[in-house]
C-alpha cells in the first residue's frame, strides 16, 4: 500500500505567517502562574494582568516602571506628577517584609568531609605536608587543598571546631 503523498516531504517554511502575534495571543489566554502567595491571594481573575499588578503597586514592564526623564539626559531635572492609585498596598508591604527577613544558612558539609578533617587534625595537627602523605588521603589532596578543606570546616562550624581543638589539648595534657 503506498504512502500518503506529501508526508515524507519536508515542510516548507511560511514566510508570510506572523508567529509573534500567534505566540502573544496564546500567552494572553493562558492563566498566569503566580509563585508569590501574596500576589496569588490578591489576584482578581476577572481583571487583566496589567490591571491586577497596577492595583498592587507592582510594575508589569520594568522598563516602563522607572523611565529615564528626557530632561535628565541633558542635565536638567523634570518632575512628573502622574501618580497611580494603589488599591492593594499590603501586597508590596508583605513582600518587602519577607525580603527583609534574614536568610537561614542551610549550607552543611558532608559527614565524610567532617570526619576526614577531624582525623587529619587529630593525627597531624597543623602539618599539612604530613597530612598529604597520610594513607587516609584517598583523593590525594595536596597540602593546600587539605588546608582549604580545614578552613571551610572552621568557617562552617566555628564552635564545633573550638570544642574539638579544646578536647585535643585536654587529651595531650592527660597523656603527659
Amino acid at each position: 500500500m503506498p504512502k500518503a503523498k506529501g508526508k515524507s516531504r519536508r515542510q516548507k517554511y511560511s514566510y508570510n505567517l506572523n508567529r509573534k502575534r500567534l505566540y502573544r495571543s496564546a500567552r494572553r489566554r493562558a492563566a498566569p502562574r503566580i509563585a508569590c502567595s501574596h500576589i496569588r491571594h490578591a489576584w482578581d481573575p476577572s481583571k487583566s494582568v496589567a490591571q491586577n499588578l497596577a492595583e498592587m503597586g507592582l510594575a508589569e514592564d520594568p522598563n516602563l516602571a522607572v523611565p529615564i526623564p528626557k530632561g535628565r539626559l541633558l542635565g536638567m531635572e523634570v518632575e512628573s506628577s502622574g501618580k497611580k492609585i494603589v488599591r492593594k498596598p499590603y501586597v508590596v508591604n508583605e513582600m518587602e517584609y519577607e525580603a527583609s527577613l534574614p536568610e537561614k544558612k542551610s549550607n552543611t558539609l558532608s559527614r565524610d568531609l567532617i570526619d576526614y578533617v577531624r582525623y587529619m587534625i587529630q593525627n597531624h595537627g597543623e602539618n599539612y605536608k604530613e597530612m598529604a602523605r597520610d594513607e587516609k588521603n584517598y583523593y590525594q589532596d595536596t597540602p593546600k587543598q587539605i588546608k582549604r578543606k580545614i578552613n571551610i570546616y572552621k568557617n562552617f562550624y566555628p564552635e564545633e571546631y573550638k570544642d574539638f581543638i579544646a578536647s585535643l589539648k585536654q587529651e595531650k595534657m592527660d597523656v603527659q
